[in-house]
């Protein structure tokens, strides 16, 4: 009942509030840093049954919060992003799970050498410490995060937005049940017990010195005042104003397929894409067929004239179609000259999130690798790959467009630094 209990907090008490928790954190985080892989693994093994044993308490939760969201006419798309079901929760099990299978990072050998004078270095893998994890409207985050950060021997603070508040705490429960059950700290994965605003200032302050890094996950406007505000280190997830450009020559089946599912598959994710591009070269073979699937999928088309002409339902294009995240059913279609232009295109209007390109040219293709600088690229696939999970990985605690550390799928290694262990045989230095 504590969670409910700090909803009521005065704002000059979350100082206090906030604090300890970060000097909690911190103390579990040294406990962390040392836990045996098969501790962790056991920790997680335990948090998917627990996730799973409590369905039904994670479910009612959910529907405290969809049933407000609706009560505040949010869109389809963010109602989308909250829901629930046995399926999603079971998927996050799962999740849990194979994070548990990936390899400890900690402690992990990233490279090493041996000096003239005898000396042997190694730059081996360390936990970050504790991660701070500010999110808005997906629950699932919770337990990604919470996962990701343990394995990775960090503590983490969530601090779920006021729309997943509910949802966010069952599944936290589990988390906790989980860590106890292998005789861990609870503290190591704590959630912030109140929705006031003030609670995420306190997080970007850094809570005594307590919080090494930050990691937002959500709109723009959370974003940019993470980056404002933060005195701590920030892995960035900008918007995913993600691109696709169809290269002469393509494949039409292809390229049409890939383009419905990057957009339609789920249209609320950042992986979804938001602008396609269309090779001038293929405009009188290509784009119509591509543009009447998408509409046929229920996707609204926006375009330039080129776009309007091939299909009376294109609604036309006002310049800040491109370059902007519709996360619903809505894409921009534009047709551009070639490479250069594509390119030139992706650059001004991008968020350096994802980037494909759909073309049989193999040297073109390199050249888009080459020259487009997003921290994932693809050709001929999805965007919907953009996953931490599709990676390999897992999951991930987001998606970093920066390019400082981690960058792409942030996942356990991203979030472990390194330090340097040197063994000598008495050598002193001249």
């Amino acid at each position: 009942m504590a969670a409910e209990v700090h909803e009521l907090v005065r704002s000059d008490d979350i100082e206090t509030m906030m604090l300890d928790i970060g000097r909690r954190a911190r103390a579990a985080s040294r406990v962390l840093a040392t836990a045996p892989a098969q501790t962790k693994n056991a920790a997680l093994a335990a948090m998917a049954t627990a996730l799973r044993s409590r369905t039904d308490d994670i479910l009612a939760a959910n529907e405290k919060d969809r049933a407000a969201a609706e009560a505040k006419g949010t869109t389809g798309a963010f109602l989308d992003r909250l829901k629930l079901d046995p399926a999603r929760i079971e998927g996050i099990a799962r999740g849990v799970e194979d994070i548990a299978a990936l390899a400890d990072p900690v402690g992990a050998t990233i490279a090493e050498w041996d000096r003239p004078n005898g000396l042997h270095i190694e730059r081996v893998r360390t936990p970050l410490g504790v991660i701070g994890v500010i999110f808005e409207s997906r629950p699932n985050v919770t337990a990604d995060a919470g996962a990701l950060c343990l394995k990775a021997g960090n503590a983490v603070i969530l601090r779920p937005g006021s729309e997943s508040a509910h949802s966010s705490r069952a599944i936290h429960a589990c988390l906790v049940a989980g860590l106890e059950a292998a005789g861990l700290p609870g503290d190591a994965i704590q959630i912030v017990p109140t929705t006031d605003r003030a609670a995420v200032g306190e997080m970007l302050k850094g809570l005594g010195g307590n919080v090494d890094v930050i990691v937002p996950r959500g709109g723009k406007s959370l974003v940019s005042r993470v980056q404002t505000e933060a005195r701590v280190p920030v892995f960035a997830h900008l918007e995913g104003i993600c691109h696709i450009y169809i290269h002469a020559p393509a494949d039409l089946e292809m390229a049409r397929n890939i383009v419905v599912n990057a957009k339609m598959r789920r249209t609320g994710i950042c992986g979804a894409v938001e602008t396609v591009l269309v090779d001038r070269a293929l405009a009188d073979t290509h784009l119509k067929p591509i543009v009447r699937a998408l509409i046929d999928a229920g996707c609204e088309v926006r375009g330039d004239e080129t776009v309007q002409g091939v299909d009376s339902r294109v609604v036309a294009a006002v310049a800040d179609d491109f370059g902007k995240e519709f996360l619903d059913a809505i894409v921009a279609i534009k047709v551009v000259d070639g490479l250069d232009a594509a390119i030139d295109h992706i650059a001004t209007h991008g968020s350096s999130h994802t980037e494909a390109i759909v073309t049989d040219d193999q040297a073109a293709a390199d050249a888009f690798f080459a020259r487009v600088d997003s921290a994932i690229l693809l050709h001929n696939a999805s965007t919907q790959f953009a996953d931490g999970g599709e990676f390999g990985m897992g999951a991930e605690i987001g998606i970093a467009t920066g390019r400082m550390h981690a960058r792409g799928p942030v996942g356990v290694e991203q979030l472990t630094s390194f330090k340097y262990r040197v063994r000598g045989a008495g050598q002193t230095r001249p």
